[in-house]
């Protein structure tokens, strides 16, 4: 009788915290590491795989994707699963909340969320978990049993919703959110939002370390107006239009706003999301000065990386918060290299082509918002992260342990005994070119048209299953939801 169910040998493992990528094997037992050492016995496994030297890293925690958004959650769940797969994700953690898009549906999350659930199983390529936002009163009072009872211990405020639409203006935000004619998406919502999860992390005190709320810091007044004034001028089109209309300093001023809030409810547990430009992280640097005493945990998109509004393949590069200019990106990389950044994500939003543009095609405001990237966030972070010097353990803490640690994914993020054996296989020196038709997603189009990457995702798996061979998805949905609720 084997010792081990499954032996990978000669790999280079990468680890958040050392320095250089150890030649090893990897042994995996039940769908956990069981073993990391040199010179494994081959005979001791029942499957051996042979690594050829390639790099292993943890699998990545994909912390921001949205399935279901713009097509039926299941069909997403299927579909986004296989493409994260191809980008080296093993565990995503998505948005979802009520109202228009999603489910399309308002209630009580104790009736909407076994629906969600019930929509995703057995569909999974990967494991994933859900952020919850509360959009109405009735949601706040329901946060300690989505907590206790679903293992949802992360949620979210879309701070521009009060005013403003997915796509841009909204004449009647109740109706979007389908929320209550007589309550309102605002700051004092938001307050009460915070007030509800620090008393989740009172009541859960065992808990409270992982229990965080999530902001997407826009403001709605100022993308209002100067959508108008954008469109008013019409001197601006494509991703520079876009990028106007929704200024940075509307961002840095969300998160000014966000931060007090923070501090006023005493709310230690906030991560920033989608941090896009140079005023953005400038704010949140501010406010983590000001207020010490909250973490701040802030994130970064692989889109907002490694494309500009100059650089991405067409309107399809629309986004929120948008892509912005390459000095931006550049503001970007230069806090991540310095250790500002807490994690990347892809923010993955499949939208079709057919959902993606509107009539003319070339209209940048009739256009939806958001693409899919996670079959490109590993292999575009190592890719561009080498050729500026950022160190793969880096690249580790960056995909995978520290969004594991923050939003209490106990059995994941390292490959280290004891751990799930989520894992993927990188060439880093294969060179090759983003085609969309070579992306397991349903999105037929791609903002990453055309680049050239020089890492490549050859093999994934998920609790030691091999789902992703060689490049290629294999075999049933392995995947599993994961309640983040172990002590």
């Amino acid at each position: 009788m084997s010792t081990y169910d499954l032996l990978l040998r000669d790999v280079r493992v990468v680890r958040h915290d050392r320095p250089d990528a150890e030649p090893v094997d990897v042994a995996v037992t039940d769908g956990r590491i069981s073993r990391v050492a040199p010179g494994i016995e081959a005979r001791e496994a029942a499957t051996v795989l042979d690594g050829q030297g390639r790099l292993a890293f943890p699998g990545v925690v994909d912390a921001h994707q949205h399935w279901g958004i713009y097509h039926p959650l299941g069909e997403d769940t299927a579909s986004e699963s296989r493409a994260s797969a191809q980008g080296g994700v093993t565990t995503a953690l998505t948005y979802m909340r009520t109202g228009q898009y999603y489910l399309n549906r308002g209630g009580r999350y104790a009736d909407f969320f076994p629906e969600v659930l019930a929509a995703c199983e057995g569909r999974s390529h990967i494991d994933y978990g859900f952020h919850l936002a509360p959009m109405m009163r009735e949601h706040i009072g329901e946060i300690p049993e989505l907590v206790e009872r679903f293992g949802v211990t992360s949620f979210k405020i879309f701070m521009f919703y009060g005013g403003h639409g997915l796509h841009g203006r909204s004449a009647d935000q109740n109706s979007f959110l389908m929320i209550p004619d007589d309550e309102r998406y605002d700051y004092a919502h938001f307050e009460f939002v915070m007030r509800g999860v620090q008393a989740a992390r009172e009541r859960f005190p065992d808990l409270a370390a992982q229990i965080s709320l999530s902001l997407h810091c826009e403001t709605a007044e100022i993308m209002s107006a100067y959508t108008r004034q954008v469109e008013q001028e019409g001197r601006l089109t494509g991703l520079e239009a876009y990028h106007a209309s929704r200024p940075p300093h509307s961002e840095g001023l969300a998160v000014s706003i966000a931060s007090y809030l923070a501090h006023e409810t005493g709310l230690p547990n906030v991560n920033l999301l989608h941090l896009s430009s140079a005023k953005a992280l400038d704010a949140a640097l501010r406010m983590a000065e000001a207020f010490p005493h909250i973490d701040f945990r802030r994130e970064v998109t692989i889109g907002h990386l490694l494309a500009d509004i100059t650089t991405a393949h067409g309107l399809g590069g629309k986004v929120n918060p948008p892509l912005r200019p390459r000095e931006d990106v550049e503001a970007l990389w230069a806090h991540l290299l310095a250790g500002r950044v807490d994690w990347v994500v892809s923010d993955h939003a499949c939208c079709r082509d057919e959902v993606k543009f509107g009539q003319p095609r070339d209209d940048i405001f009739l256009a939806k918002s958001g693409f899919g990237g996670a079959e490109y966030l590993l292999p575009g972070l190592v890719t561009e992260g080498r050729r500026r010097g950022l160190p793969l353990s880096r690249v580790a803490a960056l995909t995978s342990w520290n969004p594991a640690r923050r939003f209490g994914l106990a059995g994941k993020g390292a490959i280290a005994e004891g751990y799930d054996a989520d894992l993927c296989l990188v060439d880093p020196d294969s060179a090759w070119t983003v085609r969309a038709e070579d992306s397991e997603s349903t999105q037929e189009y791609t903002p990453f048209e055309g680049f050239d990457l020089t890492a490549r995702v050859t093999d994934t798996f998920v609790r030691g299953a091999h789902v992703l061979v060689d490049g290629k998805v294999t075999g049933d949905p392995q995947g599993r939801y994961v309640a983040r609720t172990a002590r």
